[in-house]
């Protein structure tokens, strides 16, 4: 199984970046891993995608526990045109009690259960055939004499009066089947009669007279081992599992399904067995209740959070086995020990890079380009307080390997992020949108770099009005930071509200909409920290 590797939702270039460098650097060490999104990229992150030719990871939905994860029978699955024998003997092989039918292009057509196979053998139509050839010598366990057809249908007799009584009162046709031991006269009769099928029991031996007269008259015969009455019951049960097929609309569950659906529907229906089919409608087998608490958990690596409410949907149903990151301890658990790197740096990225390092693994042109890319977002090309010497050092070192200048190429980045035209207010609130709990409430910080503030501020009363909206979900506040890089500050929005905690905790003299804080750029260092000390003493 792939282990899929992500950053929080909203990925910022540090979090795609992360994912993409790392994965690369454990798939260089053997491992099997793939990097994922929890959403659509940012204008910049597209940039330095493009800048540096790396293809954008897939998005990923939710790391639930899908009914595809669950080990289900995949070889209680039986053809339509198989018999009732086999589909019995399969029921045993497999511990099962119902089986679903498919036609040749396995899509479901039906589904028996163990119920409706005995309800058939009681009170079932014993006197009918509609099988095949093959399907009635598995059944009886017999050997093929001679064979003109595939398909049999036909009535079914056992030759159980006397020779003369027999011809007498029974008159046979090309629509019957008949089951019988050493008697000559009645196989003669029979054969003369030019009957679907004879199937000999005991064993015995045709005479190569009566033998040459039924490959004349095309009169196929089996041979079975068993006694007349034993083979009859056993060629009844050699008809087509189909015949007995009563249910040929089942309820079903998809195999991307989740399985907590899957419990609620099993609760609800009260059924032990259920089909699983993929979107062709293609039986893949067979999901008893009792197997819903055997399953492989999606195996996941962290980059650039640790907190379930910036993780995937599901995360708590995910094996967790590595967390990556640069940012304060979440409320994150796991039930083994795993690999944990924190370091206090400005980047994901220059954790990595000194993975690289201690791995002696080499680092590729593009690689090393984005792990610049997300170094210099994160740290504000330098500018943020959240930046160390280690950052500072891995960006000198990635820059020489990717070939570009930091200062021209910073720019450039930046430049291209910038650009807020076409977004809507809904989109830029939540392109880098992150929750925080404070007791009972939320925090909600989202902030964007642009050196496009009049754009925003053109619209502002749209915006105050989303984090309006948005807090009314128990967020006691929140707040927009518009940062401009090259201004090294930051314009703030709030919802209404939150005007009070907003001034004292940015210590403003006067505190409005769209106010300009000077030398605020860094959400983790200077935003967060302010606004959960006044936060928390009013909670």
């Amino acid at each position: 199984m792939q282990t899929f590797i992500f950053g929080h939702r909203n990925p910022d270039t540090d979090s795609v970046c992360a994912s993409i460098a790392l994965s690369y650097l454990l798939n260089e060490t053997g491992k099997n891993t793939v990097a994922k999104v929890l959403g659509h990229l940012n204008p910049e992150s597209k940039f330095v995608m493009n800048y540096f030719k790396v293809k954008e990871p897939d998005y990923l939905n939710d790391t639930k526990v899908r009914i595809k994860d669950i080990k289900y029978n995949k070889k209680a699955i039986v053809k339509e045109n198989k018999s009732i024998y086999d589909a019995f003997m399969l029921m045993q092989k497999e511990g099962v009690t119902a089986v679903p039918l498919v036609d040749e292009a396995k899509k479901l057509t039906g589904f028996v259960t163990l119920k409706e196979i005995a309800k058939f053998l009681i009170s079932g139509d014993k006197e009918r055939v509609d099988t095949s050839y093959d399907n009635i010598i598995r059944s009886t366990n017999g050997e093929e004499l001679l064979r003109f057809d595939e398909h049999i249908k036909g009535n079914v007799m056992v030759a159980s009066f006397q020779s003369k009584t027999f011809h007498e009162e029974v008159t046979l046709t090309n629509k019957d089947i008949l089951i019988v031991g050493d008697r000559y006269k009645i196989l003669e009769y029979a054969i003369d009669s030019k009957v679907k099928l004879i199937v000999l029991t005991g064993n015995h031996i045709l005479p190569s007279k009566l033998m040459k007269k039924a490959e004349k008259n095309q009169v196929n015969i089996i041979v079975s081992k068993y006694s007349s009455l034993d083979t009859a019951n056993k060629v009844i049960l050699s008809n087509r599992i189909r015949l007995i097929n009563i249910n040929n609309k089942p309820i079903t569950i998809n195999s991307k399904d989740y399985r907590t659906d899957f419990l609620t529907l099993a609760n609800k229906e009260g059924h032990t067995n259920y089909p699983v089919v993929n979107n062709k409608n293609e039986c893949l087998g067979l999901l008893k209740v009792t197997s819903a608490d055997h399953y492989n958990k999606q195996k996941v690596i962290l980059v650039d959070h640790n907190s379930l409410a910036q993780s995937a949907i599901g995360i708590e149903e995910a094996e967790i086995t590595e967390i990556i990151d640069h940012h304060n301890l979440g409320a994150i658990g796991t039930n083994t020990p795993i690999n944990f790197r924190s370091m206090p740096v400005g980047s994901t990225c220059t954790i990595i890079y000194n993975l690289f390092v201690e791995k002696k693994i080499s680092i590729p042109k593009d690689i090393a380009g984005i792990m610049l890319s997300a170094i210099l977002s994160d740290t504000l090309i330098f500018k943020s307080p959240t930046t160390t010497e280690e950052d500072i050092f891995a960006a000198s070192k990635l820059a020489k390997l990717a070939k570009v200048n930091i200062d021209e190429y910073g720019y450039q980045m930046f430049k291209a992020a910038s650009s807020i035209k076409g977004i809507s207010v809904n989109d830029l609130i939540n392109q880098d949108f992150k929750s925080y709990s404070v007791g009972n409430y939320t925090l909600g910080i989202s902030q964007v770099m642009t050196m496009d503030f009049n754009e925003i501020e053109a619209n502002i009363d749209e915006y105050i009005a989303k984090l309006d909206e948005l807090s009314a979900g128990n967020y006691l506040c929140c707040a927009l930071f518009i940062t401009d890089v090259y201004k090294n500050g930051s314009y703030v929005l709030y919802n209404t509200n939150a005007k009070e905690i907003i001034g004292d905790a940015f210590d403003l003299k006067e505190t409005y909409e769209g106010v300009y804080i000077s030398d605020l750029v860094s959400r983790k260092k200077q935003m967060l920290p302010a606004l959960l000390e006044v936060i928390q003493k009013r909670v």
